[in-house]
């Protein structure tokens, strides 16, 4: 069932949003060799929980912290460790959450530590937030959900890299996770229709060879089955009456 927003739920949404991006641009000016994973997830839960907030992730069906940190050939859920220690060349990829009156806000971001390894490396992180952008674009009032999958899926493969199918967006809310699912690949103008008060999070998953994954002993971190590389943008955002806001956009 998807549960369309009130204003006033969106307004709540609005501050989820705001607080889980300054959370990321927080992080990501800690992000350099020789800094853990671990450091990473206590300055965003620092921050979360001084603005008032609390992170989405943590206890999340027993996930142990407060942000996905996924290094290389992670996909997502990765777990911050004291024993993941970045180092010059590593993609990470970091995924963010924060409620705010019981309503959540969700983003991620892929960057580089210290510069990109190689010219596919930088090229599969742009791609991929190039396609995150071409996803938004289709949110519009008459719109099917399916465009939007459709839009990413268009911009990733036209580019040589291939979209990961076994997790995919979603709507949110009261929930982290709530109907509908958004697929990053398919047919256009398919599933229900784009109208105000639908708030999702639109999330591609991007391979640079296959798009297949696995996920690893731990039971959360997904890793790509054939160990390429991978990255992840996110971000939430809501249809209103003028048209479509990302709730968790940053300066």
């Amino acid at each position: 069932m998807i549960f369309l927003k009130t204003p006033d739920e969106i307004a709540k949404m609005r501050v989820a949003g705001r607080i889980t991006g300054e959370t990321i641009d927080r992080v990501l000016a800690s992000v350099r060799p020789g800094i853990t994973t671990l450091d990473l997830d206590v300055i965003a839960e620092e921050y979360i929980r001084s603005q008032g907030a609390t992170p989405s992730f943590k206890g999340y069906r027993g996930f142990p912290a407060s942000i996905c940190a996924s290094l290389n050939d992670e996909v997502v859920h990765g777990i911050p460790s004291r024993d993941r220690v970045l180092k010059s060349g590593d993609l990470l990829s970091l995924d963010f959450g924060a409620i705010w009156e019981g309503y959540h806000g969700d983003s991620a971001v892929t960057v580089f530590v210290q510069g990109a390894p190689s010219s596919e490396a930088e090229k599969l992180v742009r791609v991929t937030e190039e396609s995150l952008e071409a996803g938004i674009s289709q949110i519009k009032e008459g719109g099917r959900l399916s465009d939007i999958g459709h839009a990413v899926q268009q911009v990733v493969e036209g580019a040589g890299f291939t979209v990961v199918r076994e997790y995919v967006g979603h709507g949110i809310g009261r929930s982290l996770h709530e109907d509908p699912q958004i697929p990053n690949y398919g047919p256009p103008g398919r599933g229900p229709e784009i109208r105000p008060g639908l708030v999702v999070a639109v999330e591609p998953m991007v391979n640079m060879a296959g798009w297949e994954t696995m996920v690893m002993p731990d039971e959360w971190t997904v890793v790509t089955a054939d160990g390429s590389l991978s990255a992840h943008f996110e971000h939430t955002i809501a249809v209103t009456e003028d048209g479509a806001e990302i709730l968790t956009a940053r300066a």
